[in-house]
């Protein structure tokens, strides 16, 4: 008998996968494979690689326990050719498999490669329908806008879910509390911890293959603390709402040094990779507020993020096509600084998020916008290196989330198609949203000189070079027109500290 066989891919580690319905255990073969393709196609952190095999081997336990028949490939076997299409191709051999079914992959290469499998194997691709928007519902959405502000989206899912929301009208009579969740945190709040996960037998040999295969990747792999099954991840979501939810909306942009998490979640990579349902999150959440145990502040931020934000930026990414990583509206060229990888720079900031990044596979959205993003568009670095680099050190990273995240929101390279203004700060907001300034080498109230917050001049000087398209942005308008106030020596001594700094990078900073 001809069986069908399912690809499932690391990042459909969902049991209601679209793929896995319509079908029978007993006339189906699951197929699973770790390729060093994907592990590799950009130098993924080392804890990235070993909790996406480890989940994907847990998952394929539980298939198996549902009584699906799975074909599981490791990345050591023998045969294994290092490429999705080509196990794709060995495995359809193998069982004799005339039809291939897969949930769409979250990433224009991925579906090109098997897109360009169709003639050589009958590929029937199913919608993902993990998401509560479609992507022909985001289309008809944002069809005919002149300008796709995630704002009013996030109303219509909130009008389709009927989450936080009191008959017609939004709860608490607005949509949006962020104004509520700009509170810096202080030192001596009792910080909650995510719930953390000794590794099991499958993830320790996991753990031992990626050290070996993937040694000179970037980040450490020990101690590895992330939760690779269902069960484990649900756990780490409940931690969540009882320790850290009730604080999550007032500290969500701070930053502390060595407090790596404060009241985030830190479970991104779970819902992403489909060990978590979003709209069940987001049901749990809007209970606790409902319950009295978290205040509205706190959810409706929580819930803006999944139905809203990720919503968004996924229909943005398969809206705008595969060339939209190579965006580049503002024709910045300069290479990653090597302190990405290294963290060896002077600047406090940038140190502690590149350490955290190396040690963890993870940093909250405002370390990633307004530290490592914030510093690489004022310098002028080329976005497609960097959205390289974010897609490669973050646990939670996969190119449909991250891609417009930097591309858009963090690099204005759209020209901004996403964000309504590029998101730059001087050395100030750092200051005022962290207590990294402190031990820094670097002097954040110094405006100009050697010791002078680096942020600070680059700020101006990132003003000046763009300002033209800038003047027109009435978000950017008054900053340009303070950097016209200037004279003509400051403006020479803002151009001069970023010319020199920006040629030490070839260095060290």
């Amino acid at each position: 008998m001809t069986k069908t066989l399912i690809l499932i891919l690391g990042d459909q580690l969902t049991p209601e996968l679209s793929s896995l319905q319509g079908v029978t255990p007993d006339k189906t073969v699951v197929l699973m494979a770790e390729v060093v393709g994907e592990a590799s196609y950009v130098r993924h952190h080392k804890k990235k690689i070993a909790f996406l095999f480890s989940a994907m081997r847990h998952f394929a336990e539980e298939l198996r326990l549902a009584g699906w028949q799975v074909d599981y490939v490791q990345l050591n076997d023998a045969g294994n050719c290092g490429s999705l299409a080509g196990e794709l191709l060995r495995a359809a051999e193998r069982h004799g498999a005339e039809q291939i079914r897969v949930t769409e992959p979250g990433e224009w290469r991925v579906l090109q490669g098997l897109q360009a499998l169709d003639t050589a194997l009958d590929i029937e691709i199913l919608p993902d329908d993990r998401f509560i928007a479609s992507h022909a519902e985001f289309n008809s959405w944002a069809e005919g806008r002149k300008a796709l502000r995630m704002e009013y989206f996030y109303r219509e899912m909130r009008r389709k879910t009927g989450l936080l929301m009191d008959g017609e009208q939004p709860e608490g009579g607005q949509w949006n509390f962020d104004h509520d969740n700009r509170k810096a945190a202080a030192r001596d709040l009792l910080m909650p911890r995510p719930l953390r996960f000794a590794p099991d037998a499958i993830t320790r040999e996991v753990i031992d293959l990626v050290e070996a295969r993937f040694a000179d990747h970037f980040g450490t792999l020990e101690p590895f603390w992330f939760a690779t099954t269902r069960a484990d991840a649900e756990a780490a979501f409940a931690h969540f709402l009882k320790t850290a939810l009730p604080h999550f909306g007032d500290y969500q942009d701070a930053m502390l040094a060595g407090e790596k998490f404060l009241y985030h979640a830190v479970v991104s990579l779970y819902l992403n990779c489909g060990l978590l349902d979003p709209l069940e999150m987001c049901r749990a959440v809007e209970a606790e507020y409902r319950e009295g145990r978290a205040p509205l502040n706190a959810a409706e931020g929580f819930i803006r993020q999944i139905i809203g934000w990720r919503e968004y930026v996924r229909g943005i990414y398969w809206r705008e096509g595969p060339d939209y990583v190579h965006r580049n509206a503002l024709n910045a060229t300069r290479p990653l600084p090597a302190f990405y990888w290294s963290a060896d720079t002077k600047m406090a900031c940038i140190r502690a998020c590149v350490e955290q990044t190396r040690d963890e596979a993870y940093a909250h959205h405002i370390q990633r916008l307004m530290v490592t993003g914030n510093f690489a568009l004022l310098a002028g670095v080329d976005p497609y290196e960097l959205h390289e680099w974010y897609l490669a050190v973050y646990a939670d990273a996969f190119e449909w989330v991250e891609a417009p995240n930097t591309v858009g929101m963090s690099q204005f390279a759209d020209g901004g198609l996403l964000a309504s203004k590029p998101y730059v700060a001087s050395g100030a907001y750092i200051d005022r949203m962290s207590d990294y300034c402190g031990s820094c080498s670097y002097n954040v109230k110094a405006k100009a000189g050697r010791k002078a917050c680096p942020f600070n001049y680059l700020y101006w000087d990132f003003i000046a070079r763009h300002h033209d398209r800038l003047k027109g942005n009435p978000r950017m308008a008054q900053m340009v027109r303070n950097y016209d106030r200037f004279s003509d020596e400051r403006k020479r001594e803002i151009a001069a500290d970023a010319a020199d700094f920006l040629a030490s990078l070839v260095g060290s900073a």
